[in-house]
């Protein structure tokens, strides 16, 4: 025991040194402590590191469990083994949980990150390396999801392989597509929207040749390949290429997404937005007339569909299209005529020649009306009889609209019965023909 000096004052012995005493024994006994702690943690860490040689990785688990209560007190280097043996652990028991998975690559990375910071080198080598590996899985896995299309899963995997290393964006954009394709909108516009934020364009160098064979300009992987292909005499014409941009195909997608949920105001915003990259995309000028037809805008859609039919104008299906809105807006000449150039492009397009039938058709109302107003008068007479012929023209005209779509439509039930009637008023055989036709579509009813 220590000795302490006694100094008498007024016959009272005082202890003029017994603070100062304690005092040092706190201290020691601190430093104790926090040897302790350091020792111990070594030794888990050791412990985790020679599980996981021999394989033992529960026991690797519950090492670095022990570590980690300690792990605020550790000094750098002890902070990086752990996570970079924790990593190791976590995906070695990973399987196809994407959850300990990202766990993984998140212990790597936070290696990667106090090396960084404090200069050391020991792990961070190692640690980048099983990163790729991860992504590798994770892209692989992916793939096949895709081929079984569970585009769901390939979504997930796509999404944390970008997410382990964030540099690379083109991941986040394959998780988009793949969200998309399984309608699962809500996350495809999320990724979307962060591609957007990012400003990522997918504009990459690609280095191409021209198949000889094919006469097809197809990319290579690299140069070296390329340059192979070519001496190989199978492949001409290397060239090196920029690949186009994707950020207007983004910004018609956030469009077209907020157009299927109903928020159609946030759809005209994205739509402004996309056009403002890629003004003249025909889908993007179809998906901005769509949603003005669906907004009741007739006028705003028929406007925006002559700007596409101007830039594509050997497109049946738009010009179709344009018919109907044509027709809808109570134009049904305008309507005729598009129709009719649909055909001249595409004859056998048998929308568009039922359509044609029924504007042709409309105009027996008219004519009917007349008949019936009419009197009893020989005036009246020579008139119903010119009504009649009128008529009887008008179902003619119909007529070889009507078959032709039964050519490319043959189980077409109101095609069969319109010319059914049609037949009957006009006294044609061909009326029980139809009606045989009919019966048979019908169960016989």
């Amino acid at each position: 025991m220590a000795r302490m000096l006694i100094k008498k004052q007024n016959n009272k012995q005082i202890p003029i040194l017994k603070n100062k005493v304690m005092k040092t024994k706190f201290i020691v006994v601190l430093f104790l402590a926090f040897s302790a702690v350091g020792f111990s943690q070594k030794q888990a860490l050791k412990e985790a590191s020679k599980a996981l040689k021999s394989g033992n990785m529960d026991i690797a688990a519950e090492a670095l469990k022990a570590a980690e209560g300690q792990l605020s007190a550790a000094d750098e280097k002890l902070k990086a083994q752990y996570y970079f043996l924790k990593g190791q652990v976590l995906a070695s028991s990973a399987g196809d949980s994407l959850a300990k998975i990202e766990g993984a690559a998140n212990a790597y990375n936070k290696t990667i990150e106090i090396e960084k910071a404090g200069g050391g080198s020991k792990y961070g080598t190692d640690a980048t390396q099983k990163i790729q590996k991860i992504r590798q899985s994770l892209v692989e896995k992916a793939i096949k999801d895709q081929d079984v299309k569970n585009y769901k899963g390939a979504s997930e995997k796509l999404y944390l392989a970008y997410t382990t290393n964030k540099a690379d964006t083109t991941y986040l954009y394959y998780a988009a597509s793949n969200a998309v394709n399984g309608k699962h909108y809500m996350e495809a516009l999320k990724y979307y929207n962060e591609l957007k934020d990012l400003g990522f364009s997918g504009v990459k160098e690609e280095y191409v040749a021209t198949n000889k064979e094919t006469g097809e300009v197809e990319p290579f992987d690299s140069k070296q390949t390329r340059d192979f292909s070519v001496k190989s005499g199978t492949y001409i014409k290397p060239e090196l290429r920029k690949s186009e941009s994707r950020k207007g195909e983004i910004a018609k997608n956030i469009a077209l997404i907020y157009m299927s949920e109903g928020k159609d105001e946030e759809a005209i915003a994205a739509i402004e937005d996309a056009k403002k990259e890629n003004p003249n995309d025909s889908t993007l000028m179809q998906a901005e007339a769509d949603l003005y037809y669906k907004l009741g805008n007739i006028a705003k859609y028929k406007e925006i569909m002559e700007k596409i039919v101007a830039n594509d104008p050997e497109n049946p299906d738009l010009l179709y299209n344009l018919g109907v809105s044509a027709s809808r807006l109570g134009d049904n000449d305008q309507a005729l005529g598009y129709y009719k150039k649909s055909l001249e492009l595409r004859p056998d397009y048998a929308s568009a020649q039922i359509n044609i039938a029924s504007i042709l058709l409309g105009g027996e109302t008219k004519i009917v009306d007349e008949m019936n107003a009419l009197g009893t008068s020989s005036k009246d007479n020579k008139r119903y009889e010119e009504l009649k012929v009128a008529r009887e023209d008008l179902y003619k005209s119909a007529v070889p609209y009507l078959e032709g779509a039964l050519k490319s439509q043959p189980d077409n039930v109101e095609a069969i019965r319109t010319l059914m009637n049609i037949f009957y008023q006009l006294d044609d055989p061909k009326a029980d023909e139809m009606k045989n036709k009919l019966k048979a579509l019908e169960g016989g009813n």
